[in-house]
């Protein structure tokens, strides 16, 4: 018999029942003694990973199912390239079915660099690795590279040097001085062998400039590397790129062999379905799911956020208790509820008082999400100093507003026409605003989240 086990789809909605007639939660602590195994292991049971058969068993016969060799999935589970190391993506992914198909078919067809755009933790890197899971039997050698990795040099000709050494290829001393020579190669290289390179991170070599609010590359070799990678007449390699900011060199007389793609959050199905995976109960009846479903709609699906806020609903204290996480930080959310609703019906959409706080009411949402952020906030202040003046002011508004409304916020800075639409084009280029058609006329908003970092920033904004 197998040293692990993992239960059916249908395996697991006999267990659901049997632990609905005895009132526990998915994540309940009775679990833990009854079938002698702790927290981790239960939520690995949830979500359809491999557990020790004892501890299966023991689960199992906890609720009193005890025919759990009838519950048993036995078909074999989908292999990935066992030389991939996923940053992101892993068995709680849920949702963008539709766009996971789409993007898989450009990718196969003749797109050969697609570029993923949005805010941190909008779910890029995850969405980048999914596709090279469903791009697997398309014969590709998977290679990762991630410019968070600041212990690696991410200078084009550093790059192009650890690529093909990994690859196989011998650098002479005569190649590290040439980079030309080196992009030549990795070019050819790239040409004739089917690779599937996933860049992550990208907007970490880029920089912005306070007079065109474009985003250049550091270093001008990597904005010929892609000029040549897509220039070439024929290419077997894809590439695979997560960015913040939208890189500017990128030409657009290729457009037929590259495609932009900017994610937004979940849906509300998608999110309640990020919740169940991560084992808390989100049954139609279950009195979980108008919290969740509140949760879910201030984050604006925001993954990221979403999974941390999942984690601690099912770790200690309160062990799936939803309630029990609303009684201690559903203010929060209804903050966020009270400003928008009186923005709909009473038609205040600007507050200099709200004090949204999506991003750092618990320990958890400070360290995963808002210091993510906050070095999306810390990069525009450096690269563009006006883009980042604009995107505090602008936090005053609770929904989407015309654009002038924004702009004139930078009238008070000594701002013309002109570098007010350079700041606006500089936000719009790294995501940070949203555009909304309203009466036939542009509205500009924040995602609730940036809106939570923005207006904490504004109060320490350099006194005019």
């Amino acid at each position: 018999m197998a040293a692990s086990l993992r239960a059916s789809e249908s395996g697991l909605e006999i267990v659901d029942r049997a632990r609905r007639k005895k009132g526990w939660n998915k994540q309940a602590c009775s679990w833990y003694s009854e079938a002698h195994t702790l927290e981790p292991t239960l939520k690995r049971f949830w979500r359809r990973i491999p557990i020790k058969q004892d501890v299966f068993v023991n689960i199992c016969k906890a609720v009193e199912v005890d025919n759990w060799e009838d519950i048993i999935d036995n078909n074999p589970l989908p292999q990935t390239d066992s030389r991939a190391e996923f940053f992101a993506w892993d068995d709680a992914w849920v949702g963008r079915k539709d766009l996971i198909s789409q993007l898989t078919e450009k990718v196969q067809g003749s797109c050969r660099l697609l570029i993923l755009l949005g805010i941190a933790g909008i779910g890029k890197t995850a969405l980048a690795e999914r596709l090279a899971v469903e791009l697997q039997d398309d014969d590709r050698k998977f290679h990762q590279e991630n410019f968070e990795n600041q212990q690696q040099a991410s200078d084009f000709a550093s790059v192009a040097i650890r690529w093909l050494e990994k690859w196989g290829e011998r650098i002479t001393p005569d190649d590290r001085k040439d980079t030309q020579r080196l992009l030549n190669r990795l070019v050819e290289r790239l040409r004739e062998n089917r690779y599937l390179v996933v860049i992550d991170s990208l907007e970490l070599i880029l920089k912005g400039n306070e007079e065109t609010g474009w985003n250049g590359f550091q270093d001008e070799w990597w904005a010929k590397f892609f000029e040549s990678f897509l220039a070439v007449e024929s290419c077997q390699s894809r590439m695979i790129v997560t960015s913040q900011d939208l890189p500017e060199q990128i030409p657009t007389r290729y457009k037929h062999f590259w495609y932009r793609q900017e994610l937004r959050g979940l849906t509300p199905s998608e999110q309640l379905a990020l919740f169940d995976k991560t084992g808390l109960e989100v049954d139609i009846d279950s009195p979980n799911k108008p919290y969740l479903e509140r949760i879910g709609a201030a984050y604006e699906g925001h993954p990221l956020a979403l999974r941390v806020i999942a984690g601690e609903i099912g770790s200690q204290p309160f062990y799936g208790n939803v309630a029990g996480y609303w009684n201690k930080y559903g203010h929060e959310i209804e903050e966020v509820e009270k400003a928008i609703e009186e923005a709909k019906t009473k038609g205040i959409t600007a507050s200099a008082d709200d004090d949204w706080r999506l991003d750092r009411y618990t320990r958890e949402l400070r360290k995963n999400v808002r210091s993510r952020l906050e070095k999306t906030f810390e990069r525009l202040k450096k690269d563009v100093l006006n883009a980042y003046r604009l995107l505090c002011e602008a936090s005053l508004y609770r929904c989407a507003v015309p654009e002038e409304f924004w702009l004139s916020h930078l009238e008070d800075w000594d701002c013309d026409d002109q570098k007010q639409q350079l700041a606006l084009d500089a936000l719009r280029d790294r995501f940070l605003v949203e555009e909304e058609l309203i009466d036939d006329e542009i509205h500009l908003r924040q995602h609730n989240l940036i809106r939570s970092v923005a207006s904490d920033r504004l109060k320490n904004l350099t006194a005019r």
